[in-house]
């Protein structure tokens, strides 16, 4: 029989915004430790993402290439956006794939739901595939400023070997598309 976990949830005494953005928020805590100690944990609380895979027939894959400043470079990415408040992710992902890339997609599927910084942050990025892609227009948000491309599946897993694409949520939706070419399920 297997032993059972134990348990090292930390317990929240108190919570302190030390910053209120647009965007984030980032918080201060006073937690309790399993053991009874205090402890302090910094974070931010983000309002969700959702991530597009637009996969083509041939295995071709939409990215995009921005200028990401936290970086100071531009940054090869699948297209994405944060969640609105009271949005449903999938939305979200329509959304922003007809907006930034001028796409809309006949076949949506949820393909999983990462948790990038888990030790800082409780933001949780839902990564969707779109296929049965068709070019409509694209209306990019004021100030945003991007281009697309479309770029053969190993190609772009060569960029994610090469280190050219760091970004861990096009990294794993790369993935994701070569476990569906190789014949893996659809979650759900």
């Amino acid at each position: 029989m297997a032993e059972q976990a134990q348990d090292f949830t930390e317990h929240p005494v108190s919570s302190t915004v030390r910053y209120k953005g647009r965007m984030l928020e980032v918080r201060e805590d006073e937690v309790r430790l399993p053991d009874g100690n205090p402890a302090r944990r910094e974070y931010i609380v983000h309002p969700g993402a959702a991530v597009i895979l637009p996969l083509f027939d041939d295995w071709s894959v939409l990215l995009e290439r921005q200028f990401r400043y936290p970086l100071h470079r531009h940054c090869f990415e699948l297209p994405a956006g944060k969640l609105e408040p009271g949005e449903p992710a999938l939305l979200t992902a329509q959304r922003e794939l007809k907006e930034e890339t001028g796409y809309d997609a006949a076949e949506w599927s949820h393909l999983c739901t990462t948790h990038p910084c888990v030790g800082y942050s409780d933001e949780a990025v839902q990564i969707f595939l779109a296929r049965g892609l068709t070019f409509t227009a694209r209306a990019l948000d004021e100030g945003e400023f991007l281009e697309t491309l479309v770029v053969p599946l190993d190609e772009a897993l060569e960029w994610v070997m090469r280190g050219v694409i760091t970004d861990v949520k096009t990294q794993l939706g790369l993935l994701w598309a070569d476990r569906l070419r190789q014949g893996a399920a659809i979650p759900g």
